[in-house]
């Protein structure tokens, strides 16, 4: 199993606050709109050194896409900003409406979103988010894995044309991926090569991935593990070729199992190529107050849950 050294864990938002920063500068089209959430998106710097391009819209969350979308027509590069639950739930019809029915170049960016927003509880912590935007025509969905990926991948978004929504989160995690990273849109990252099962993992699941990887060397199992930031457009042809070796597959994500990765994964199958699957995450659940590590073991999202999701679907293989 290859080894993934890390010397700090940071939080993904502070990522995408830090690729905000860089855009500010390089980019004079990018405009930031927040929902009165600065601090907790991490944009108070893009705020400070361009007021003219911020704009607080207050918790008006509906009208903050509206005004995205208008932006757009005058050539600007909106990032929206607030919460996922409010970024994706609350203004459902906005975004369909305004922005995807007419492929407005708008770039949806979440933080704190699943389990991990920890003691907010239930009414915060969307796991449906990536359905729910996946399924709209023409949305780009990236849900990247730690603090540099994120960098990347809200710097790559601006060069992109079309409406993107990018899913990060408010806790620590390992930052592993390197720092000057080409972050491909819809290209997957094969973290470590195997034979034995394909696990298939996204956002803050990917180095729960690494880390029963390396439980599974130890019994003898070669996992091939491979990091799917981009969730729509699926890498199709990264997964088909990995499961054509494989023969079996353990999808890992912090989002309900309708409607995630697992799901999209599932679907490419059963049309290509019919094989054994197991799916690790949150089983038709809302989720509970708790600090983040509490609800991801109580949730099953955790290592040891991927453990078990392997041995069961190699069963199935044999």
């Amino acid at each position: 199993m290859k080894k993934f050294p890390y010397t700090e864990k940071k939080d993904t938002r502070s990522g995408f606050g830090a690729g905000l920063s860089e855009l500010g500068k390089s980019n004079p089209n990018v405009v930031v709109l927040c929902a009165d959430l600065t601090g907790s998106l991490k944009m108070d710097a893009f705020a400070k050194d361009h007021p003219e391009r911020f704009f607080q819209t207050g918790i008006a969350e509906a009208n903050m896409i509206g005004i995205a979308a208008g932006l757009t027509i005058g050539g600007k590069i909106p990032f929206t900003g607030t919460f996922a639950n409010f970024s994706t739930g609350r203004v459902y019809d906005q975004i369909r409406q305004s922005v995807a029915y007419s492929g407005k170049n708008v770039k949806i960016c979440a933080s704190h979103a699943g389990l991990t927003l920890g003691e907010d509880g239930a009414t915060h912590q969307i796991l449906e988010d990536l359905g729910l935007m996946k399924m709209l025509p023409g949305m780009t969905v990236i849900n990247p894995c730690d603090y540099n990926q994120t960098k990347a991948a809200t710097i790559a978004i601006a060069d992109f044309n079309g409406p993107v929504y990018l899913r990060f989160g408010r806790p620590t995690v390992p930052n592993f991926t390197p720092a000057d990273q080409k972050f491909e849109i819809g290209k997957a990252v094969m973290l470590n090569e195997g034979t034995d099962v394909s696990i298939f993992a996204t956002g803050h699941l990917v180095w729960k991935a690494i880390e029963a990887g390396e439980q599974l060397a130890a019994m003898g199992i070669n996992a091939e593990i491979i990091n799917i930031h981009t969730i729509k457009p699926l890498d199709n042809s990264a997964v088909l070729n990995s499961v054509r070796k494989t023969r079996c597959v353990v999808t890992a994500e912090e989002h309900q199992m309708n409607g995630g990765l697992g799901d999209s994964i599932a679907q490419l199958l059963a049309r290509e190529l019919p094989t054994p699957i197991e799916m690790v995450a949150v089983n038709d659940s809302f989720g509970e107050s708790g600090t983040p590590d509490q609800l991801m073991t109580k949730y099953g999202l955790d290592p040891v849950n991927i453990v078990e999701a392997v041995k069961k679907v190699i069963a199935r293989k044999a």
